[in-house]
């Protein structure tokens, strides 16, 4: 479902990531850890198409990013991609259940029970009426997860889901992307500081300076 090969990324004549190479399967977990300011968001954003490396490849189901224009990879994203945002990025005059079904409209498919449904597991349910300004960080980080899932994409990738949630609210939504993996047959990336967090998945990996290495 990915692959990336020697990818690297510089802003001006600092380096930011090099040389990571990864790919994940349907059916995959994979949490990458690394400290804060090591590229682990740019990394994700350059696997989305919404920045773009220096150098290296992305493949997501089998396309090269390289070969779209922005329309195609926004079309390509859409269909195959899930991205949790470590700032979240709501929506603010929708409610919480249109923002979790945004990804559903732009497919021009309709899932109100699976919209209630994710809301309930990620411990929203009975708050879709609300707009995004009720809600707590903590609240508006699990929209986010919920709407990075309700179309089962076959890719998701998610920024720091659980960083500003308690560890039972964490554990609850980790259980709602291992979910996706496990049944949906998606793969999910899973980049954190968090052990506990990186515990959950199938392979551990760790972003460092020249690379991707197998994290001890």
């Amino acid at each position: 479902m990915l692959s990336i090969q020697a990818l690297s990324k510089r802003y001006g004549a600092t380096p930011v990531f090099h040389d990571v190479t990864l790919a994940l399967a349907g059916g995959e977990f994979v949490a990458l850890l690394g400290e804060s300011g090591v590229g682990k968001s740019t990394l994700l954003n350059c696997i989305a198409g919404l920045d773009r490396a220096d150098a290296g490849q992305v493949r997501i189901a089998g396309t090269d990013l390289a070969t779209l224009d922005e329309d195609a990879c926004a079309r390509l994203r859409r269909q195959h991609l899930g991205f949790v945002f470590q700032a979240f990025h709501v929506l603010p005059h929708l409610t919480v259940a249109e923002n979790v079904s945004l990804p559903l409209r732009l497919l021009g498919r309709h899932d109100e029970a699976r919209v209630q449904a994710l809301l309930h597991d990620v411990g929203l349910g009975g708050l879709g009426a609300r707009l995004p300004a009720q809600l707590s960080g903590g609240q508006l980080q699990r929209v986010a997860i919920a709407r990075a899932v309700v179309h089962a994409p076959g890719l998701i990738l998610a920024d720091e889901p659980t960083g500003n949630l308690d560890p039972e609210t964490a554990e609850r939504v980790l259980a709602v992307l291992r979910t996706q993996v496990r049944e949906a047959g998606a793969a999910c990336l899973l980049v954190t500081h968090s052990a506990a967090a990186a515990a959950r998945a199938d392979r551990v990996w760790r972003l460092t300076a020249s690379g991707i290495v197998a994290a001890t």
